[in-house]
């Protein structure tokens, strides 16, 4: 996990309302209405905690009507738990060194490969910074959410014309899985790390 997913956890947790919903959580999926009343909160901003706690992937929604209804996401609680264990003692200080030359290609990729109003100018041909490309991509979609293989198509043509293209490389590169034509997100731990690309 980069350093910047960890510090993105840490700030989704550094909030004591936020801590409470997840505890509340750990005992089983509670819609929103719910949440608000237990926490003695006006919807809106249990709405708006909530989606802090979904763009750091520590909670899923899901919709049933007009009702929201929210659950933990435990596998991405854990392994942000885990990443901020292993960079903290594994890495150690004279390793820091180490974490920058990745954290300068992506952002060199980003700045590069991507124009200002987000659009991919071209899918980059050398591998790594492929991955990086299609991984900045893969973390705009919503974890734990199946979409139609049309709902993926439009969520990629806004980046690039070549949506059919970007939709394979996703499944090839573990991004998402396909099953009977829909499509979900795959945990982080799955995906093919470019980090890990010699």
């Amino acid at each position: 996990m980069q350093l910047e997913k960890i510090v993105n956890y840490h700030k989704a947790l550094s909030d004591p309302t936020r801590m409470r919903i997840l505890l509340l959580l750990s005992k089983g999926e509670v819609h929103g209405q719910a949440l608000a009343e237990k926490l003695n909160l006006s919807q809106p901003t249990v709405t708006h905690h909530a989606a802090k706690l979904r763009e750091a992937a520590l909670i899923k929604e899901r919709r049933e009507k007009n009702t929201v209804y929210f659950a933990l996401n435990p596998e991405f609680i854990q392994a942000g738990s885990e990443a901020s264990l292993k960079f903290i003692f594994a890495r150690g200080v004279e390793d820091l060194e180490k974490v920058s030359p990745d954290e300068s290609l992506k952002e060199s990729v980003l700045r590069n490969f991507f124009a200002k109003d987000g659009r991919l100018r071209q899918i980059p041909s050398q591998y790594k910074k492929k991955l990086i490309a299609l991984q900045y991509l893969a973390e705009k979609l919503e974890p734990g959410v199946v979409y139609t293989e049309k709902e993926i198509n439009d969520f990629i043509k806004p980046f690039h014309e070549d949506y059919a293209t970007i939709r394979r490389e996703f499944i090839m590169h573990q991004f998402m899985y396909r099953e009977n034509d829909h499509y979900e997100l795959n945990p982080p731990e799955l995906w093919t790390h470019w980090e890990n690309v010699k």
